[in-house]
């Protein structure tokens, strides 16, 4: 069976055969003058049948109106047909999405960046009822009075009472001055929050809030210490001390009864650890141990997932799994056991997920205490967990069998009194309702805080039950009570209205908008598919109208489409011209009416308005575009032979450039812009004839016929344009004024030439860049280097661009340069000397600083370049009495010495142990210098965004060419590569850093780019090694352009980058900025003064 043929189903006819037919047509026309129907409809495509499946909308198709809308099912990026998601996601965010799903289910708060941390400890502390009771009762004048304060009850009232799915936390971090883009640790923030909170809760007259935190979050333990051989403990051991939470180890411990038992183990000490006993009077062994004397409502476990590491000087996160219960019986644990029970219900857990210290999440897992159903907070989004922390079913991270041993709750029928919990009010159970019960267990790898509640009586949930019912939406004095017996203040519970008030004021708005953008839209479509399916003109002898394509896409693909325009169809006759056939349609009567009706405009044009005189028009031109592209042609090919010297005789001049370009150009039905001036570059500005030696002049000569051809097409594209086609015939004369000007600039290089080559001969050595040998007793002068440099470049160039090269400034200006203004003195320090085989040369290459002269070189360059003799910087060599001393740069290298000189027998070993120095007039101006240098330290030390580059060198010592580039100054304007690339002694990288970059940073960039872990990176520059780690590359004298190396001592093992980047560690030896400069660790009252 074979495959139906569907591959030219879409394909666009080819136009080749359509336009062969429509210049016949044209060409009849043009002989016969005459026009039939047969010519219109073959010319303006009426008889093309109408399209059905083509892909896109065809130009050479008026009966085409596939593709101005989508397929039924389809979309488009922009307009009326894109997704209904994407136009309503222009109208704005949705508000109505923000909604809070039911009154019963909590709220999130937004994450301002990495303030997950803060968001659930608050969500920790809101879901707590005694501590949201406590935060409301709060009398408004204190809450005016602390900030803190005051945004906490507004936040917890909106947690409470708001429409939204989630609140704006913005307000509470700013007034604590917290930075949202710092992740902080979870626990440095509850405890240093209950801290402040503590403080302004107690200026508070109401007693349930002044001490709400000491009664709900804080127990007593006591630092014992036992003498093993008096048995007595120290007096120490009586003093009490509070906590708000228990930090136990979770390394090496699998549950929390371990890490309980690790927490209060007994610690032997003996050795030189020894305790001096006071009743003993002498140093013995003994045992230390911590002991809890009270438990809080609401017990906290720090678990300590955050470990040090020595080998590589980081923390790390112990990931390891850790089991936890469901009720925590703690009655054994307290020093003095209680008769009564303490059995904790897990309330709360904090998830830390990441692997890194200082990176990763935070969310929470909190019960409520109302309904017993878990909910997991993580920032903005809130999600129902049923009855297990960890989802209902959830096998991977908790653990629902019961354990091996019930819990059994002794029966004890005895009062409260002598309890030792605080403010604790608590019933015994008996034995009946929890005896043989099984606990549920949970185990979690990223478990880092968890929050038990003491377990209330029967008696006093009922209690509250009742209150709930009793006190549902009442007010009274000034408090709204909720149906869960919650009670705002009434001046919270107005402001709540009110946001709630324009949420949903803004949520209708937002509907009706959408209601009214979905109406529109839905009708507009109904609309162009109806008027789509009518537009086809179905038959040749029906009526129709022509109408813009143009216009017919955007009213297809606007939502709100323009007035109808058909102007651009038109012609100068007001008629329809073949040449706009490809952009307009045919449309039938009933759409054109449909269309006009609605959006008015025009023209109307019928099937009657096609116009003659353009038609006739248009075939006339047709025919003499072909005539002339026939004759360029033919042209064409005899400028090749021309230009490739086949054709011997020309009788016109025009520029060989401008044919050579003339010749490339596409052959085209008439002249275009570029046809003009066929002689400019070759006609003087005397309007004669250049001299071929002149630049750019170069012509030839061409046969009469081509220069005709050529003339025409140049004057029809430029008509008044006189002097760009001017006619050169054979026997024109070169202008006699330009041969002139050209001889005298020929005449003016060659007297260049010979100067340029005198003064190479009278300064030979500073010609080709030498040392001149220095005397003792000899006259010198110094003379700028950039000023040489210039001479030197200028005295090479010859040949034809002799007198084009630029000299020297003049050479006074330049020596004053030199002089500070103010004391007339020398601003640059002259060259180093150095001594060779009883020869004093100046040291170090003559392109910077000062160069030193002979004395007849300086008369000759202020003879040639304008200089004075007697304001010239003159010079002479000196030994020093402190050679060996002398620093660089220093103003030590140029004393004035007082020594006379040994005779000549003796002046080679003088020579050869004292240095030489160089004396000036005027002397150093060391002020000036130094002012100068200073500043020029100070711009160097405050680079930013540089390239320096490193070097890895894989060997035991780096090679002498790389020891020669990292010690040698670098070039800053020496253009260099940026690639990475590969050398025989290992990888050369390039490097982005700035003046305050450290050496860590440094070494983590070429961690990232070479892969050597940073505790392998032995850095160099030069022979130095550059350490320690916390110093800036300006500390270490690293600038721009440097070149350093580094090996890898392969001595630590390779671990991932991410790890080390998450931290942000500059040196172990800083200390964290944790909470440093905000509210929580400052010891100002947060009172508003």
């Amino acid at each position: 069976m074979s495959r139906p043929t569907t591959r030219s189903k879409n394909k666009r006819h080819r136009q080749g055969t359509d336009s062969d037919s429509a210049s016949e047509i044209l060409r009849k026309i043009h002989s016969t003058g005459e026009v039939t129907d047969d010519d219109v409809k073959q010319l303006y495509m009426i008889l093309k049948p109408v399209c059905q499946s083509c892909r896109v909308n065809t130009k050479d198709n008026p009966n085409c109106f596939c593709g101005l809308i989508p397929p039924h099912n389809g979309s488009r990026k922009s307009g009326l047909w894109q997704k209904i998601s994407d136009i309503l996601q222009a109208l704005g965010p949705d508000p109505c999405k923000d909604l809070r799903a039911s009154a019963f289910s909590p709220a999130g708060l937004t994450n301002l960046g990495a303030t997950c941390y803060a968001n659930s400890i608050l969500q920790c502390l809101y879901m707590n009822k005694s501590f949201r009771e406590g935060v409301f009762s709060v009398e408004p004048d204190v809450l005016k009075q602390h900030p803190v304060l005051e945004q906490l009850a507004r936040l917890f009232a909106q947690l409470r009472a708001s429409k939204m799915a989630f609140i704006d936390s913005a307000p509470f971090i700013k007034t604590l001055e917290l930075d949202n883009g710092v992740q902080q640790d979870s626990h440095e923030f509850l405890t240093l929050l209950l801290s402040l909170l503590e403080r302004c809760f107690s200026h508070s007259k109401v007693s349930k809030a002044r001490t709400i935190v000491q009664d709900l979050f804080r127990g007593s333990v006591s630092h014992v210490t036992t003498c093993s051989k008096c048995g007595k403990d120290s007096e120490a051991s009586a003093k009490t001390e509070d906590f708000y939470e228990l930090e136990l180890n979770v390394k090496g411990l699998k549950t929390i009864d371990e890490s309980l038992d690790d927490y209060l183990s007994v610690e032997e000490l003996h050795g030189d650890n020894q305790y001096f006993c006071e009743s003993c009077r002498a140093r013995v062994d003994a045992t230390r141990s911590i002991k809890l004397r009270s438990l809080p409502e609401v017990l906290n476990f720090q678990l300590k997932r955050c470990v040090f590491l020595p080998k590589t000087t980081m923390k790390k996160k112990i990931t390891s799994a850790f089991s936890f219960p469901g009720e925590l019986n703690m009655q054994q644990r307290l020093s003095e056991p209680s008769q009564f029970d303490l059995i904790y219900d897990l309330s709360a857990v904090l998830i830390h997920k990441g692997t890194a210290v200082n990176s990763g999440h935070y969310i929470a897992l909190i019960k409520d205490e109302n309904t017993g159903h878990w909910w997991e907070f993580d920032d903005e989004h809130v999600s129902n967990l049923g009855h297990c922390p960890f989802g209902e079913g959830s096998s991977s991270s908790c653990s629902k069998g019961g354990c091996s041993e019930p819990v059994v709750c002794p029966s004890n029928t005895e009062g409260m009194d002598g309890m030792n919990v605080n403010h604790a009010v608590l019933q015994p159970q008996s034995s009946e309702s929890c005896n043989g019960c099984n606990v549920e267990r949970f185990t979690s790898n990223d478990a880092y805080m968890l929050m038990y509640n003491l377990r209330c009586s029967k008696k006093d949930a009922e209690k509250k039950h009742v209150a709930c019912d009793v006190h549902n939406m009442q007010i009274e004095n000034d408090t709204v009570f909720f149906h869960d017996g919650v009670s705002l203040p009434s001046h919270l519970c107005e402001e709540i209205k009110e946001l709630n008030s324009s949420y949903v004021d803004a949520c209708e708005l937002y509907k009706l908008k959408r209601d009214r953008e979905l109406d529109i839209i839905t009708k507009r479509r109904q609309e162009v598919r109806s008027v789509l399916s009518e537009a086809p003109v179905r038959s040749i002898e029906e009526p129709f109208y022509w109408i813009s394509a143009d216009w017919l896409r955007q009213w297809a693909d606007n939502i709100s489409p323009p007035v109808l325009d058909n102007a651009p169809l038109q012609c100068l006759h007001g008629k329809v011209p073949v040449s706009k056939v490809g952009t307009m349609k045919r449309l039938s009567t009933e759409a054109w009416i449909k269309l006009f009706s609605k959006y008015d405009g025009g023209p109307t044009l019928t099937n009657d308005d096609y116009c003659l005189k353009c038609l006739i028009d248009g075939a006339r031109t047709m025919v003499c575009a072909d005539s002339y592209r026939d004759r360029r042609k033919s042209m064409k090919e005899l400028a090749d032979d021309v230009l490739s010297g086949k054709f011997g005789e020309g009788t016109y001049y025009v520029s060989r450039p401008w044919l050579q370009q003339w010749t490339k150009r596409k052959n085209l039905d008439a002249p275009c812009e570029a046809d003009a001036g066929p002689t400019t570059s070759i006609r003087c500005p005397h309007w004669q004839l250049m001299p071929e030696q002149a630049p750019g002049a170069k012509r030839l000569l061409v046969p009469e016929s081509l220069w005709l051809f050529i003339y025409e097409d140049a004057k029809k594209v430029k008509p008044n344009d006189l002097l760009g086609c001017s006619a050169f015939p054979l026997d024109s004369k070169q202008c006699n004024e330009c041969s002139e000007e050209l001889s005298e600039v020929a005449c003016m290089e060659d007297s260049i030439r010979a100067l340029k080559l005198k003064q190479r001969q009278n300064h030979e050595k500073l010609a080709l860049g030498r040392s001149i040998p220095l005397s003792l007793h000899g006259k010198y002068y110094l003379v700028p280097s950039s000023w040489l440099t210039k001479w030197r470049n200028y005295i090479s160039t010859s040949g034809k661009n002799a007198s084009s090269s630029v000299g020297p400034e003049i050479l006074d200006g330049v020596i004053d340069s030199v002089k500070c203004e103010k004391h007339l003195r020398l601003l640059e320090r002259p060259p180093d000397l150095v001594s060779k085989r009883g020869l004093i040369v100046q040291k170090g290459p003559m392109t910077d600083g000062l160069t030193i002269v002979t004395e007849n070189d300086w008369k000759c360059f202020c003879e040639d370049w304008g200089g004075i003799q007697e304001k010239g910087i003159s010079a002479k060599v000196e030994f020093s009495n402190n050679a060996g001393n002398t620093l660089v740069g220093s103003c030590k290298e140029v004393p004035i010495c007082q020594d006379t000189f040994s005779p000549h027998d003796e002046e080679n070993n003088e020579i050869e142990s004292r240095h030489p120095v160089v004396r000036t007039n005027p002397e150093i101006c060391e002020d000036c210098i130094g002012e100068r240098e200073s500043c020029e330290l100070m711009q160097k030390l405050n680079y930013c965004d540089e390239d320096i580059y490193v070097c890895l060198v894989r060997g035991k010592e780096a090679p002498r060419s790389i020891l020669e580039a990292s010690e040698s100054i670098s070039e800053p304007d020496r253009r260099t590569s940026k690639r990475s690339r590969k050398t025989n002694y290992g990888s050369l990288i390039n490097l982005k850093v700035s003046a305050s970059t450290s050496i860590y940073q440094l070494k983590m960039m070429i961690w990232e780019s070479l892969g050597i872990v940073k505790e392998n990176q032995i850095l160099h520059k030069g022979q130095r090694i550059i350490e320690p780690e916390y110093a800036t590359l300006a500390d270490m004298n690293i600038f721009p352009g440097d070149k350093l190396w580094v090996q890898d001592s392969e001595i630590h093992e390779h671990r991932d980058i991410a790890d080390e980047l998450s931290d942000q560690r500059m040196n172990v030896q800083h200390a964290e900025e944790g909470f440093r400069g905000t509210l929580l660790t400052s010891n100002l009252s947060s009172q508003v003064v």
